[in-house]
């Protein structure tokens, strides 16, 4: 007699990115490290998870600098959204995860001005950061991104 399966896991994960831009009209980026299942390679905004009970623009700021080595100063939520799926994770498990991505507008503090960016965070997600001209940023196909970053630039 076969027993119904357990629902799987459910998972939330709340995150916050910052869209910084230099005087130039570059694009603060970040490449996703080769040891991430599904999105390696591929660019996408400073940011990353909240801590359990941090502030979200405090996050921001400490993501930006783990991710790129600079100092920001977070302004307006540009955006907010969400995502669904239920499937294996890297290590096989399946679970029902739920992404919130809150995305900020962030502009450099000045002691960052001539700083190139830099990943400081050890074993980090992000394996490169630098700043990439809008022209190919816009043209999506010269910069792989992650698909809400494809999402936010064209909306």
């Amino acid at each position: 007699m076969n027993q119904p399966s357990a629902p799987p896991p459910q998972r939330q994960r709340v995150a916050a990115y910052a869209v910084v831009r230099r005087e130039d009209g570059a694009l603060l980026l970040t490449r996703v490290a080769p040891e991430v299942a599904g999105a390696a390679g591929r660019w996408t905004l400073p940011g990353g998870g909240i801590d359990h009970g941090e502030d979200l623009r405090a996050a921001t700021v400490r993501e930006v600098y783990e991710e790129t080595g600079l100092h920001v100063e977070v302004g307006a939520v540009l955006d907010v959204r969400s995502a669904h799926w239920v499937g294996p994770r890297p290590d096989g498990v399946v679970e029902d995860f739920h992404a919130i991505q809150v995305v900020f507008e962030a502009g450099l503090r000045p002691e960052s001005r001539d700083v190139e960016p830099h990943v400081t965070e050890v074993d980090s997600t992000t394996d490169l950061s630098r700043w990439v001209p809008w022209p190919e940023v816009a043209g999506l196909a010269k910069v792989p991104l992650v698909e809400h970053v494809v999402a936010l630039l064209t909306a």
